[in-house]
């Protein structure tokens, strides 16, 4: 994949707190950089989901039968397993 160099502003104190992470974890700065925007992009992506998810269940709710049925199965068959 080909990167493209980009200049991104940051404080002292956060560059500062960079650079020690980056010599404790061996890896080079922008390598630091990259995961924590990916890192940031993924949880954007889960919180969207979660959002999404919510706002159907507030659409169309379960029925309380269905979560009463749910909670009983739960309660039969997490005392057989093993962990």
């Amino acid at each position: 994949m080909v990167k493209k160099v980009i200049q991104v502003p940051v404080d002292e104190e956060l560059l500062t707190s960079l650079d020690k992470l980056s010599k404790k974890q061996c890896k080079a700065r922008s390598v630091l950089i990259r995961e924590a925007c990916q890192h940031y992009l993924a949880q954007v992506e889960t919180d969207e989901l979660d959002r999404l998810y919510q706002q159907g269940y507030e659409r169309l709710p379960e029925e309380p039968e269905v979560g009463d049925a749910q909670i009983a199965l739960v309660g039969e068959i997490l005392p057989r397993e093993s962990w």
